[in-house]
């Protein structure tokens, strides 16, 4: 296992959820550079819980995007399996799912100019006012600065969508403005898209959608349906997964030796076990 490329995977969007899913169980076996990655996509299935159909069909998407490549087979009692290598540079080169930073921009010289609140035993002193002072209160977004960033959010969906069948900019930034307007999550919107470029990436001319057609016709419900979906399917798996955890605990079983402290917080916030229960199984709080 490799914390290197699970990090470097999880912080990449990589489309869909079920995209994220595989690259994420692939990543956890694989070594630092990428290489050594070998398990079968029945293997991939049963670990993720997803269709056979969309294991297939993700995995040739990944080989065909570059983001993964064959590097030979291993023997095993079923004949062979591929061993992958996940390419590093194609990773790094996806948007990041890390959100914007906007800061307040850098100064020529980043030393702080006041110093912080060191011991004024020393001789420095601390700052000139406190941090509650009203010049460093932030103000509340303004109905202009909101705009922006709404703006900037459309900008960004516009131009996920395949250059080659960007048309009608005006009108698809109008939709895209009025699906956000609606309560459309962004973020949700752009997987969308990026999950569309992906799957038509080798369609012909004759099969695409140009940008204004597609989003006046609002073709991302589907993948819209599909991410609900593989939402709700994780929703009811963490949900069964709790609730055997928690009579594990009721119990007093054995098992509970496996159940880790995140997994303990998480029994407790949602009600299924109390406090007594937690320690009479013997777990730390």
């Amino acid at each position: 296992m490799s914390w290197k490329i699970a990090n470097l995977c999880a912080g990449r969007i990589f489309g869909s959820a079920a995209r994220k899913q595989i690259i994420m169980f692939l990543a956890d076996k694989a070594s630092d550079d990428g290489s050594g990655v070998w398990c079968s996509k029945g293997t991939i299935q049963r670990h993720t819980e997803l269709g056979e159909s969309t294991v297939k069909r993700t995995i040739t998407d990944f080989l065909r995007e570059g983001i993964l490549i064959e590097t030979g087979p291993r023997p095993c009692k079923n004949g062979f399996t591929v061993i992958y290598r996940i390419v590093l540079d194609r990773v790094m080169a996806l948007e990041s799912s890390a959100e914007h930073d906007e800061g307040t921009g850098s100064t020529v010289d980043p030393v702080q100019p006041e110093p912080g609140t060191g011991s004024t035993m020393d001789g420095v002193r601390g700052p000139r006012w406190t941090p509650n002072h009203p010049e460093t209160i932030l103000n509340p977004p303004t109905r202009k600065r909101a705009e922006a960033a709404a703006d900037e959010k459309v900008e960004r969906i516009w131009a996920a969508y395949p250059k080659d069948r960007q048309r009608g900019k005006a009108a698809s930034v109008n939709a895209i403005a009025g699906a956000l307007a609606e309560g459309v999550n962004s973020d949700d919107l752009l997987r969308a898209v990026q999950a569309y470029a992906t799957e038509s990436a080798g369609f012909t001319r004759s099969k695409v959608c140009f940008s204004d057609n597609w989003f006046a016709a609002r073709r991302w419900q589907r993948f819209h349906e599909v991410m609900a979906e593989e939402r709700q399917a994780r929703s009811a798996l963490t949900a069964d997964h709790h609730a055997r955890l928690a009579a594990w605990v009721r119990d007093r079983s054995p098992m509970c030796k496996h159940i880790t402290a995140p997994q303990v917080t998480a029994l407790m916030a949602a009600g299924l076990v109390t406090d007594g229960q937690r320690r009479a199984a013997g777990l730390a709080g």
